[in-house]
């Protein structure tokens, strides 16, 4: 434990949902959820509009459509949050070498290793410099936590949402932990808290006073007594640059139970593809290839193959799957299918076989047809620049007259779009027959510009509720112009009377 609070967690509000709100001028204020929009979609992050109904992450989509059935459902742009995460995770460097992310919106910073001066006034200060860089650099919010340990700096910034900044000055971290649930310790999760339950343990304060002891005998030696540590804010563990990823594996959820042998596989291949893709994307190859196959009744298995040593071979992935779904039934139905690679290494070992192998499944894939890819993964014709083959709503579009927008609903033949873009003012809804030949997939615009007295020309239609009807003459995002000193710029906060309705229909 250190003597001073110099341990930075930043947590990103609703961070999917946050961005879309700052990219759809018409969802500021508004319940909005990203995730699974199908019927066995689930919910990723849900906007604090859309929670204080109840939806949260990990919640099934159509239960979330229950508790709100007036919230935009969109499909996640992870692009867009990717460069956004980009934009952060920069911001953090310029405090400290020492930046362990943990997702695309969570991070720990050691600001003692950036030479930050080790007083709370200080690193408060800090704090809310980088708050307000992160605002003024991405239009998102973040919160906060400073303590003296990673464990108390994540609690810090829980109790800091949305947009705070909580700092636990040492010396107050047992009275502080001593009423909190026993959930609240990394590590502890539902079966854990029910053992200690059991025992009459809920508190961090109840597991304390426990002691070490006790708490071998319910959890063993090494769960045991790393509990009783961190419930007595014990935790050491320091903040590393880089965490060494264990696996690497993609899985996808049907709309329909797969029955047919043939889809099963042909899914599996697929999905073998794109495992072996970020396999190599992040410059690794793995030894161990295991599958996983959730029935139509949820009951679930894995089945796994150590290989002779590591590779990022597409033919000895593709070959491995193949050979472990051989000891698997699916004829009951299958609902969700999953590839990864784990026993990860720097280095691949040729095989020759596996060559061979490779060559001949090259062939094959010729004759085979193609699958339509996942919710919110772009399709292969949508790689290429082509329509892809259902509009998603919450995802980029174009117009070759009206500009830029984002697709709202789409159904029995139509879809339904809003042209606006992040600095404009809630846009108008126009719909469209999907097979129109004026739209075409979009890309994500920035969720702020540079220079807020720079705003680029309109490149749509967008009108406030007391405009005129808009130009219909097509605009390209072209050279900007200054914008009067009376027109300030529209923050993700910022609210519009008389916004259309934030729902659109799913197809």
């Amino acid at each position: 434990m250190r003597a001073a609070p110099t341990i930075l967690h930043l947590d990103m509000d609703a961070f999917y949902a946050a961005a879309e709100q700052a990219a759809k001028p018409s969802l500021r204020g508004k319940p909005v959820v990203v995730g699974g929009i199908g019927p066995r979609g689930v919910v990723a992050t849900a906007s604090y509009e859309a929670r204080a109904f109840g939806v949260h992450s990990a919640m099934a989509t159509a239960q979330a459509r229950r508790l709100c059935p007036n919230a935009a459902y969109l499909a996640p742009r992870f692009t867009l949050y990717r460069e956004v995460s980009e934009v952060v995770m920069g911001l953090l460097g310029e405090l400290s070498p020492l930046v362990e992310p943990l997702s695309l919106d969570e991070a720990f910073v050691d600001l003692e290793a950036g030479g930050v001066e080790p007083s709370a006034a200080v690193v408060r200060a800090v704090g809310e410099r980088l708050r307000r860089d992160i605002r003024r650099a991405t239009g998102l919010s973040g919160s906060v936590g400073l303590a003296g340990s990673k464990m108390l700096a994540k609690i810090a910034s829980e109790q800091a949402k949305p947009d705070g900044l909580v700092v636990i000055e040492p010396g107050t971290e047992l009275e502080l932990l001593a009423p909190m649930s026993v959930r609240a310790i990394p590590g502890v999760g539902p079966a854990t808290a029910e053992t200690l339950r059991r025992a009459g343990l809920t508190t961090v304060g109840d597991t304390a006073e426990a002691g070490e002891a006790e708490l071998v005998r319910l959890l063993g030696k090494a769960h045991g007594a790393g509990l009783y540590a961190l419930a007595t804010a014990r935790d050491n563990r320091p903040v590393v640059a880089e965490r060494d990823a264990k696996s690497v594996s993609v899985e996808d959820t049907f709309e329909e139970d797969l029955t047919d042998r043939t889809r099963v596989e042909l899914e599996l291949a697929r999905l073998a593809d794109r495992c072996v893709q970020r396999l190599r994307a992040a410059g690794r190859s793995g030894r161990t290839v295991v599958i996983k196959v959730r029935s139509y009744d949820f009951s679930t298995l894995t089945r796994s193959e150590t290989l002779r040593g590591p590779t990022d071979d597409l033919g000895v992935v593709r070959e491995a799957v193949r050979r472990l779904l051989d000891g698997v039934d699916t004829t009951a139905g299958v609902r969700l299918l999953g590839v990864g690679v784990t026993g990860l290494a720097d280095y691949t070992q040729e095989d020759l076989f596996a060559q061979a192998a490779a060559t001949a499944e090259a062939a094959a894939d010729a004759e085979r047809p193609q699958t339509a890819e996942a919710e919110g993964e772009p399709a292969p014709d949508e790689a290429a620049g082509r329509r892809p083959r259902r509009w998603v709503p919450g995802l980029d579009i174009r117009h070759t007259e009206y500009g830029t927008g984002w697709i709202q609903g789409s159904g029995v033949g139509r879809v339904t779009v809003r042209f606006e873009q992040p600095w404009s003012a809630p846009g108008r809804v126009r719909t469209f027959a999907v097979d129109d030949p004026a739209l075409e997939p979009g890309e994500p615009l920035p969720l702020i510009r540079a220079a807020w007295e720079q705003p680029p020309e309109p490149s749509d239609p967008a009108v406030s509720p007391e405009s005129a009807e808009p130009d219909p003459e097509p605009s390209e995002p072209g050279p900007s112009k200054p914008s009067k000193p009376s027109e300030p710029p529209v923050g993700p906060g910022a609210r519009s009377d008389g916004q259309p309705s934030a729902g659109g229909v799913s197809g």
